[in-house]
């Protein structure tokens, strides 16, 4: 088996862990109802896994930096089965956040270390298309992982759960056949300093940490707002995977329109579409509206992923640093957006109403159009 084969296995790693990540998505009414969860709680632990992102979105990267994608990917998948086993088990919530908490430090190793081997033997011309692909996978999976939170509630949560670890299990037989690829850059002790002096990395996750921050609203409020509306637990899985099957479509068309008119050119449309599309989700009052809402929404957001992270990693290249490092930054960016997301906006609706942090959102996405529209880059040749 060759790296010819190595797109496949990322965007399937990438798949699972976030299939893992978003099966919670239709569950969290039931969790709220059983364990008797306010909004604001339930909030907590939708945003758990963004917590523990955040807490190894550095370290990742720098440990993909120093040993090597491949390791740091195989470490990932070690650590999001055995906590996915951990939350299959776990019926009190003082288990559940730690095992979310924990899947999202895995999946932070994962996400930093897949990437940066698969931009480690991909031309820079094909970057995006590459990178859109595996994203692609990846959202994929957050539209398979509402429907496994559906079988959960009529199987069990362990018996869904625990399947993760068998393929965990099996991705990392995959990975050990292909041969490991060196850094392209050692990393150094200054590398994140001269970083942080580097507008087109702050660019770059700022536009990872927004579509972070959205999600991180929609998929706690959308789910309790739904319930309210009396949609069970099918309708809420379907209306997530419909939308992640949107989004999921989306991204490739956005990586390869990046690499052929530039980074912004999709990101422009995409935020526009994003700016009137959450403004309305505080209008309707009943499911199919609603729906149509986050499903036409999903797709919007979706143009920031690809071209955002082959910014990030352009910009890496240019200043002669390990990519790696980049996707720990980006992992960083996202884990503050989905965190802030998840927890903060259940708990500013808990204290107003939903309408101000989607209200609030659309006007970020108004600022962001607006910055992005004054850069002007160079259209790739």
């Amino acid at each position: 088996m060759g790296l010819s084969s190595l797109p496949r296995l990322v965007g399937a790693t990438l798949f699972v862990d976030m299939a893992a990540y978003s099966a919670i998505t239709p569950m969290l009414p039931d969790f709220a109802d059983r364990l008797d969860l306010s909004k604001a709680q339930a909030g907590v632990l939708g945003a758990s896994y963004a917590a523990g992102t955040f807490a190894a979105a550095i370290p990742g990267g720098w440990l993909a930096a120093r040993v090597g994608g491949r390791t740091t990917m195989l470490a990932g998948l070690i650590c999001m089965g055995l906590a996915a086993l951990v939350f299959g088990v776990g019926g009190d919530v003082a288990v559940l956040d730690p095992a979310r908490f924990v899947q999202g430090a895995g999946g932070a190793l994962t996400w930093s270390g897949a990437l940066a081997w698969l931009v480690s033997v991909t031309p820079r011309e094909r970057r995006g298309a590459v990178i859109g692909s595996a994203l692609g996978a990846a959202i994929a999976g957050t539209l398979a992982g509402p429907a496994l939170g559906a079988l959960a509630e009529a199987v069990g949560t362990f018996a869904v759960f625990a399947g993760f670890v068998g393929l965990a299990a099996v991705l990392c037989a995959f990975a050990l056949r292909l041969p490991a690829s060196a850094p392209a850059f050692r990393a150094g002790r200054g590398d994140l300093a001269r970083l942080a002096r580097d507008t087109r990395v702050h660019t770059g996750m700022w536009l990872i940490a927004f579509p972070g921050l959205a999600f991180g609203v929609i998929y706690v409020l959308g789910p309790l707002r739904f319930d309210d509306l009396g949609a069970g637990v099918g309708t809420i899985a379907g209306i997530f995977l419909v939308a992640a099957a949107a989004e999921a479509a989306m991204s490739p068309v956005a990586g390869r329109l990046s690499d052929r008119y530039g980074h912004f050119a999709p990101m422009r449309y995409g935020l526009a579409a994003t700016v009137v599309l959450v403004a309305l989700l505080t209008l309707p009052r009943g499911v199919a509206l609603l729906a149509a809402g986050i499903v036409a929404l999903a797709p919007a957001l979706g143009t920031l992923w690809a071209p955002a992270l082959a910014l990030i990693s352009d910009a890496l290249e240019a200043r002669g640093l390990e990519p790696a490092l980049g996707y720990g930054l980006s992992n960083l960016a996202w884990a503050l957006g989905a965190a802030a997301g998840g927890a903060g906006g259940s708990a500013l609706a808990a204290a107003t109403s939903d309408a101000v942090p989607y209200l609030l959102l659309a006007a970020l996405a108004a600022l962001t159009l607006a910055g992005v529209s004054r850069v002007r880059t160079p259209v790739p040749a």
